[in-house]
């Protein structure tokens, strides 16, 4: 069994993967400072809730998008689970060629889905990842990552409504009944997830026209990402555990026989 975890800006996602079956996952939100022992104690308790023998563990990675949380995840899963986990970066094989300008900016996060997207659904193929931010990535046939947009995700624009207007309030994120709004709530959660919806379809479709693909494989994760896919056509795949699965692949291309 290997142990995989996904550092973004708003939670970690852990996961357990037996061969290639994911058995387990849980999350904890990133931004509460916490000290190596906190996190090998709270790791190390979430395995034993589902089932799960540390001793088991053959192996680790982790991708992340937050510098400030490795030293004491990394030094926790190194003391508790008494494993050296890869971190996904500079050197480390992942069967895709970034063509960017600069390959060292393009987040962990992004290349990990890339890899997932790539390997499992073949290319080209845009990858659309609904997290703190909402990304889009274009990766080619030959397995080149060619192109990145970034955009704001919807938690972050509910929060600068609700942070920088005096009126209106923290609202939960779903789609309301009809866009013809009559109250604030509902007029709230319309502008945020139908301006998502068609931010999502115009963005696809020009990707598709100024990289002249327009048979393009769109597949989307993330975890507001369900929402928006079961609301367009444009969507071909929703996959949750693209992430997790990628941080699979990778492991296993690194992986020392």
């Amino acid at each position: 069994m290997i142990f995989v975890v996904d550092v973004g800006n708003t939670n970690l996602t852990f996961g357990v993967y037996q061969d290639e079956e994911l058995v387990a996952t849980f999350r904890m939100m990133t931004k509460n400072p916490r000290t190596s022992d906190e996190y090998g104690i709270m790791i190390t308790q979430l395995l034993e809730s589902k089932g799960i023998d540390k001793s088991k563990l053959e192996g680790a990675i982790v991708a992340s998008v937050v510098p400030d949380v490795m030293h004491s995840l990394t030094s926790g899963i190194m003391r508790y689970l008494e494993l050296e986990p890869l971190i996904v970066g500079p050197g480390v094989k992942t069967g895709i060629k970034i063509l960017t300008e600069n390959p060292r900016a393009i987040g962990a996060d992004r290349i990990v889905d890339a890899v997932a997207a790539y390997e499992k659904y073949g290319g080209p193929i845009l990858v659309i990842d609904f997290g703190t931010a909402t990304t889009y990535d274009l990766v080619l046939d030959g397995g080149e990552f060619a192109a990145g947009i970034t955009a704001p995700g919807i938690r972050i624009s509910s929060e600068a409504l609700w942070r920088q207007t005096a009126k209106l309030p923290n609202i939960e994120i779903k789609k309301p009944k009809s866009i013809l709004a009559q109250e604030t709530i509902s007029s709230m959660q319309a502008g945020l997830m139908f301006g998502q919806i068609g931010q999502t379809e115009y963005i696809i479709e020009k990707v598709k026209e100024e990289s002249k693909l327009p048979n393009l494989k769109v597949v989307a994760t993330g975890g507001l990402g369900r929402i928006i896919a079961d609301e367009t056509k444009k969507i071909d795949i929703y996959d949750s555990s693209l992430t997790l699965d990628g941080l699979r692949i990778i492991y296993e291309k690194n992986r020392k026989n």
